[in-house]
């Protein structure tokens, strides 16, 4: 396992507070720890959570060799770990739990507050290792492991293959489909109902960073759209050439209406 992601939106804790102002984002290898909380100058802490009802220090991660853990220093407050892709799948970190291990590869951390609302941040944990089927059972020098490790239950992978859609239903080349298009396409999925854009270009780069590796240029660099299409390009390029995403993945999108059925019709 390479490591994982942590990720705390942009207005996470008190949405007044400066160090609130912008999103975070941590990259930990094997072994680093992250630790959150309100923190203060006596208790620094790597995620900043501005509530009342949050310890300064309220727990911290830990990275191991193939997954990750999670320990709740709170003496009263019990912490949920939601699983966004698994229909309501959670587990509950109990006050003063150490370690605990979280098997999922998408989590959304939840800590209680005073208010209307809970503070919550994201781990996103790309590198769950699968044996290579040929060799289960077999006990021969080193693992082998998949070159790209993708859940085809994920929103990811769904948000994979309506990008290569288009290429895989027509033999000429086609355009890779738009954010809007493919929050458009998704819709009728029961897992999409309240996805937006922002979430599938989130998807789109958890995919090119973390799942496939691809390089693209930094995003401050002048041309971000030009970078942003050649980013899908290469993802289906890489899905389509590897046979990551086959014809028989379609079958997990939404059925297509008319109006699409006659617009690709009329491309063609």
């Amino acid at each position: 396992m390479s490591g994982i992601v942590v990720y705390l939106p942009q207005g996470s804790g008190d949405a007044g507070k400066e160090s609130c102002a912008n999103p975070v984002t941590l990259r930990l290898g094997p072994g680093q720890v992250a630790r959150f909380g309100r923190g203060s100058a006596a208790t620094p802490v790597e995620l900043r959570l501005d509530d009342e009802a949050i310890s300064r220090l309220a727990g911290e991660i830990r990275v191991v060799d193939d997954h990750w853990q999670l320990s709740n220093h709170s003496a009263h407050q019990s912490y949920l770990v939601e699983n966004p892709e698994g229909a309501g799948e959670y587990l509950r970190v109990p006050p003063r739990r150490a370690a605990a291990p979280i098997p999922f590869e998408f989590s959304r951390v939840v800590l209680p507050t005073r208010r209307n609302t809970t503070v919550s941040f994201q781990v996103f944990a790309p590198d769950h290792v699968y044996l290579d089927p040929d060799d289960m059972g077999l006990q021969r020098g080193s693992r082998t492991v998949t070159a790209y490790s993708l859940d085809e239950t994920s929103l990811y992978f769904l948000v994979l293959v309506a990008l290569c859609e288009p290429r895989l239903r027509d033999v000429s080349p086609v355009a890779v489909p738009t954010t809007p298009q493919i929050v458009e396409r998704l819709k009728g999925h029961p897992a999409c109902g309240q996805l937006r854009a922002r979430a599938v270009s989130s998807h789109i780069d958890y995919l090119a960073e973390e799942k496939t590796r691809i390089s693209t240029p930094p995003e401050h660099e002048p041309g971000r759209a030009a970078r942003r299409n050649g980013k899908r390009e290469a993802l289906v390029g890489l899905a389509l050439r590897f046979g990551l995403v086959r014809e028989a993945h379609l079958a997990l999108l939404p059925p297509r209406t008319g109006a699409g059925d006659r617009q690709r019709k009329s491309a063609g």
